[in-house]
């Protein structure tokens, strides 16, 4: 049921998309809102928000934040800022955007989360349900955010939803009606007191408000999501469904196992109804790390009853998302790829995995408390050369160099792609794969990705 918040003094934390989103649902249901950002109110949000009955203050938080029922916070607002800390002292509610949007979405919600993954998944489920004729919105920490689509949703249509740490780090009732955690592996740590504990602790408030006819599909993989279903005494919680790339975890005897490989065929075991679904080989997505997101996406959509025959050719169909193994172009026989959503150590394992040919890799940026060395194996058989870019450029030459040929730091990622030119030859891949924040060079991962593309378009 919708909270009522007309009259309710609300102040909404961070100008950026997912603040004016909330801004404008809130001053929609009769709220009367401050929007208040650290820095300047960019002129397109401010010209978005002309006409709107809400207040707004710039370039400072002032005291005035505090004179709420209730904070909302984007995601790009830190926990350790002033004003949501000045508010917890003073025991003011603080929610996630995403958890105002809850309150009055109609919808049912499938709602993704994981430290790798989650877009691809979020993006093909999307395309699974919408290749059904169900009416479908993807959003989300994807880029849309779910504030922004609650006036056009109907009881009918399914929320496909990406969802962040930072925006589970302040749910209170939101509660999906499936959840997915993809994988717990590290990243954002300096987000949180490089605690891992603290960081899957977030991750796992996703299915916190779950239960009854609920499901939860986690990784058995995963060694602390395993960990979590198993130790976990919900009294009305979800219907925990396992996924596993691991033909021993998927059996008979274990009834959670709901999505796994059999026979080297991706297989479905829902309500002890064991079906074949296709071969690896057969997806649009390369990779072991896309058998587990196309796996979870097919449970999901066995749990809302779409067709296998849909599931299929879906899952064949499927283009990917824009900056995540994306091919650019082949020069001299070389191939330039754009992983610069690949912005953690793992995501950069997967990456290297879904390769059997030499790689030049570039990497590098901000430093979010990577340990590098993880990827010492995987660059030792299928690295050629390494060229570091960015804040973290020296600690991974430290880490990764003795492993390569050839490893050498550019000022510039139009040096690193002219240095990469030169260094790979005939059968290689040039591989963008940072492991890193984009935010000492870049307005953001995309920005990053699309000066990519466009450095290679002009080789």
């Amino acid at each position: 049921m919708a909270r009522d918040v007309s009259l309710k003094r609300v102040t909404v934390l961070g100008a950026a998309r997912s603040g004016i989103a909330a801004a404008r649902l809130l001053a929609a249901r009769g709220a009367k809102v401050l929007l208040s950002e650290y820095g300047a109110v960019s002129p397109g949000a401010l010209e978005d928000l002309a006409g709107v009955d809400i207040e707004i203050e710039q370039g400072g938080h002032t005291d005035q934040v505090f004179e709420s029922d209730f904070l909302v916070t984007s995601p790009g607002v830190p926990t350790s800022a002033p004003p949501i800390q000045g508010a917890l002292a003073r025991q003011i509610p603080v929610y996630s955007e995403i958890e105002l949007a809850s309150w009055f979405c109609p919808a049912k919600i499938i709602a993704i989360t994981g430290s790798n993954g989650k877009t691809t998944t979020t993006e093909l489920i999307g395309h699974i349900l919408r290749s059904a004729g169900r009416p479908t919105t993807v959003c989300g920490n994807i880029g849309t955010p779910f504030s922004s689509t609650i006036d056009a949703l109907t009881l009918e249509h399914t929320v496909v939803l990406e969802v962040s740490s930072f925006q589970l780090d302040f749910i209170d009732s939101f509660r999906p009606d499936v959840s997915i955690i993809l994988n717990i592996t590290p990243d954002h740590l300096d987000r949180y007191d490089f605690d891992m504990d603290r960081y899957a602790a977030s991750k796992l408030r996703i299915c916190s408000r779950q239960a009854g006819k609920d499901v939860f599909i986690y990784s058995m993989d995963d060694e602390r999501l395993a960990a979590f279903v198993r130790d976990t005494r919900w009294e009305d919680g979800p219907q925990a469904l396992g996924i596993s790339a691991s033909e021993q975890t998927a059996s008979p005897d274990n009834s959670d196992a709901a999505g796994y490989l059999k026979d080297g065929s991706l297989t479905l075991n829902i309500d002890n109804m064991e079906e074949t679904l296709m071969q690896p080989n057969d997806l649009a997505l390369r990779g072991r790390h896309n058998v587990y997101n196309s796996l979870a996406a097919a449970v999901a959509a066995r749990v809302v009853e779409v067709r296998s025959d849909v599931m299929r050719e879906s899952l064949r169909s499927f283009e990917g998302v824009p900056h995540r193994l994306e091919t650019v172009r082949e020069v001299d026989g070389v191939r330039y790829v754009n992983d610069s959503k690949a912005t953690n150590v793992n995501a950069v394992w997967y990456a290297l995995e879904s390769f059997s040919e030499s790689i030049v890799l570039i990497a590098g940026g901000r430093d979010k408390g990577n340990d590098y060395h993880k990827l010492a194996p995987l660059v030792k058989d299928r690295v050629r050369a390494i060229i570091s870019i960015g804040e973290a450029a020296e600690t991974i030459q430290q880490q990764l160099a003795p492993h390569v040929e050839d490893a050498v730091i550019a000022d510039t990622l139009k040096d690193a792609v002219h240095l990469a030119h030169l260094l790979a030859q005939s059968g290689d891949v040039v591989l963008l794969s940072p492991a890193c924040s984009s935010l000492d060079m870049f307005a953001s991962y995309e920005d990053r990705g699309d000066q990519f593309k466009q450095l290679v378009s002009n080789i």
